[in-house]
């Protein structure tokens, strides 16, 4: 596979594996629930890379599908490269806009991309499914870029979507397209398949409507000679068809059921049927009206033989151009929430829910660290207003509008927005979601000097995960018993308070491993400042001490 090698490469590859982990820290009054919960539906407000690395311990491996839109990297949009990566190279770009004369700009977009691009990647789960939207600036560019991370071999498909329809007209050729790269986490990932409006099929019968679809096999792969049990004759009763002039047929001729059709393909020679004898016969019947497979003539006086297909979904195709594709619709909707759009070239909801529908199930969680103006939030709840689904969004956004725009409009769609045109809307699409800030580093020598003690629940979601690799949940957590969780290896405790006295007083003694409760059959990992117990005790009470990740007992006082 040929490798996309660009400027500070070799200082980003493995930078979001340095990239503390931070506090989230829960802000009610931004917040739309009676209970701020990481469970909740999410907004971070907060730089990306740390707030997607805050998110690993809770949702590594649990994330459906993956929606971003990150800086096209046009030259106009004056974004800053801000990832502090340890090399004096990379120093010399901090803070400094990037713009249309920037000669490194496609470097430093994608030493922004790679690390974000990794993160997003471990929050998949394995079956989960990542769309990024892009334009012609860094299509080729991040095309190699998620080749490299994703493998080429889950690329699924690159989506052409008509996002305007007068294009832009200042260039030769006007460009009304953009493009979605979609992948797999790997390669056994499918997406669905998105609904149609059956009441538009041209036939009805007793069952509903339906259209037609060939019992012939298209496909020229498949022929009389590599399928000799689908080659067989069907035969027809021309007198015996309904209203719609769909006519019975059998597998055994007689005076009524005297034409006998092979199957041919386009140049008259032997192909193939779909289905076997077998099932065919489980199909049909006397009565076309009764029967899942029926007959019908052609202008030519032929006989073509068709399945009744009732099927309500469809394989999306590669190019989206639908008018509700367009990104003028979301500007209307911001428009339509605000008074005025906020934001420029928001994406339309529809784009969003055609995503979610491929992607998804109604339970699933849907990520967007590119939040923007919050469409991805807007698409979810309006998907559970629809199908009584029950799917939950987080949203990251880095810009100083997170509460402002992002979160208002969560707010409002949650609410009812009295101007709105679609009537679900203007009642409002009901939900809740919880507002976090990214907040302190976990860092170990602040600790050592007493300052800035994250809280239990914090530190107890990352020993948890650093020592599991698990995902941590915080209904599991009993502070009073010290127990913070379990894993498929491990119990799980941790003896903290946020309180420099406490740490330097506290330890594993004979009674608390007593304290432990009944023995699971798992080991106990234990985390606590220091212990006084000795090795055989340890044994004993199957426990794995591990030490504070700081040498808590050397505090002065």
């Amino acid at each position: 596979m040929a490798t996309l090698n660009f400027k500070g490469k070799t200082f980003v590859q493995n930078h979001h594996l340095s990239v503390k982990y931070h506090q989230l820290v829960p802000k009610k009054d931004k917040s739309l629930t009676d209970k701020v919960s990481l469970n909740d539906n999410l907004i971070l407000y907060g730089d990306n890379l740390k707030s997607l690395k805050a998110l690993l311990p809770t949702y590594t491996g649990k994330v459906k599908c993956i929606y971003i839109d990150p800086p096209y990297n046009t030259g106009n949009e004056r974004w800053v490269y801000n990832d502090n990566v340890n090399s004096p190279m990379m120093q010399e770009w901090l803070g400094k806009v990037v713009d249309i004369e920037d000669l490194t700009r496609h470097d430093k977009w994608l030493c922004m991309m790679m690390p974000r691009l990794k993160l997003l990647r471990e929050l998949l789960r394995e079956d989960g499914v990542i769309f990024i939207s892009i334009d012609d600036n860094e299509v080729h560019r991040l095309r190699m870029l998620t080749d490299e991370i994703f493998g080429e071999q889950n690329l699924i498909s690159q989506i052409i979507t008509v996002a305007n329809k007068g294009g832009q007209d200042y260039l030769d050729i006007a460009k009304t397209h953009e493009y979605i790269l979609c992948y797999g986490k790997t390669d056994f990932v499918k997406v669905g398949e998105l609904p149609k409006d059956i009441s538009e099929f041209p036939f009805k019968d007793k069952e509903g409507n339906y259209q037609l679809r060939e019992l012939r096999n298209r496909n020229p792969k498949f022929n009389r000679q590599n399928r000799p049990n689908l080659f067989y004759p069907i035969y027809i009763n021309p007198n015996l068809c309904d209203t719609n002039k769909h006519c019975a047929i059998t597998l055994e001729k007689d005076n009524n059921f005297h034409i006998e059709v092979f199957p041919k393909n386009s140049e008259g020679k032997d192909s193939c049927w779909r289905w076997s004898q077998e099932l065919l016969l489980r199909n049909i019947s006397k009565r076309p009206e009764d029967s899942t497979v029926i007959a019908r003539q052609r202008k030519d006086g032929g006989w073509n033989i068709y399945e009744k297909n009732r099927k309500a979904t469809q394989k999306a195709k590669s190019v989206w151009d639908e008018k509700e594709m367009r990104t003028e619709l979301g500007t209307r909707i911001l428009r339509e929430i605000f008074g005025e759009s906020n934001l420029q070239f928001p994406k339309p909801v529809e784009l969003i829910k055609k995503i979610i529908l491929l992607s998804t199930e109604k339970e699933d969680i849907i990520l967007d660290s590119f939040a923007g103006s919050g469409t991805t939030a807007h698409a979810v709840l309006d998907l559970n207003k629809e199908d009584g689904g029950n799917r939950k969004f987080i949203l990251v956004e880095c810009e100083d509008y997170a509460d402002r725009i992002t979160a208002e409009r969560v707010r409002r769609v949650i609410k009812g927005v009295p101007n709105a045109r679609d009537e679900k809307l203007k009642e409002g699409l009901g939900g809740t979601f919880s507002y976090f800030e990214l907040g302190e580093p976990i860092e170990m020598e602040s600790i050592l000097e007493g300052d800035k003690l994250p809280t239990y629940l914090e530190l107890a979601r990352y020993v948890f995960y650093t020592a599991t690799g698990e995902e941590f949940d915080s209904s599991e957590v009993d502070e009073n018993k010290n127990f913070i969780g379990e894993s498929k290896e491990y119990e799980v405790y941790l003896f903290y308070k946020s309180d420099i006295e406490y740490l330097k007083s506290t330890a594993l003694t004979l009674d608390r491993a007593k304290n432990l409760g009944t023995y699971k059959g798992k080991k106990r990992l234990v985390f606590a400042p220091s212990k006084y117990l000795d090795t055989e005790y340890l044994l004993e009470y199957r426990i794995d001490y591990c030490q504070l990740p700081f040498e808590i007992y050397k505090l002065k006082e």
